[in-house]
């Protein structure tokens, strides 16, 4: 399964100071396949950013979330946690490949 998980955490001092091993800690997630991509989002009144997991379950991905230093820190302020089916694009690869029965009748044959 893949999960969209969006987090905000407020600017400052604290976030400078724990940023280089957050993103250690992401990168490490990436060896293992667990983080498909993860970056900020641009234009957010607080610094965001946006993490695609592969998972086996919704708590699988909070227990990555709550490892993360900035959680350890209690510098995540707000987040959101969605399933994800990416059918369609660069990453229908990972996706469930089942498409919504009106799709189904008009692409077959």
């Amino acid at each position: 399964m893949i999960f969209v998980v969006r987090m905000e955490h407020p600017d400052g001092e604290e976030w400078g100071q724990y940023v280089t091993e957050h993103v250690s800690y992401l990168r490490g997630l990436i060896t293992r396949g667990h983080l498909l991509a993860s970056g900020p989002v641009k234009g957010s009144v607080l610094r965001a950013g946006l993490l695609i997991f592969r998972a086996e379950s919704e708590q699988q991905v909070r227990q990555w979330i709550e490892d993360d230093p900035f959680s350890r820190e209690n510098l995540i302020v707000t987040l959101d946690i969605c399933q994800w089916d990416p059918l369609f694009g660069c990453l229908s690869e990972v996706s469930s490949g089942v498409l919504p029965p009106v799709l189904q009748d008009q692409t077959a044959g």
